[in-house]
């Protein structure tokens, strides 16, 4: 029997509460049935849980578009020089 490897940690673990925020304002967004609101999710079905994952990635994706396109992400290159020293 294999050992199951968790990957999905949070690297912040003090991040937590605000992806849960940020999962319930995503499954509000798409009218997913109000079952989240109890924060027990055994009851929804994969396509709607895999619904609010998606619309968090995009939201996710969108904003740091965003970020790279006003050079406000700490994290990415600035130049095409920085990028080559990467």
């Amino acid at each position: 029997m294999s050992t199951r490897n968790n990957s999905n940690q949070l690297i912040n673990p003090m991040a937590r509460q605000a992806l849960d925020k940020f999962k319930m304002e995503a499954a509000q967004e798409l009218n997913v049935s109000n079952e989240y609101k109890s924060g027990y999710w055994g009851n929804m079905t994969s396509r709607e849980c895999g619904a609010v994952g998606g619309q968090m990635v995009k939201k996710m994706i969108e904003h740091a578009q965003n970020e790279m396109a006003n050079g406000t992400s700490m994290n990415a290159p600035q130049s095409s020089q920085d990028a080559t020293n990467l």
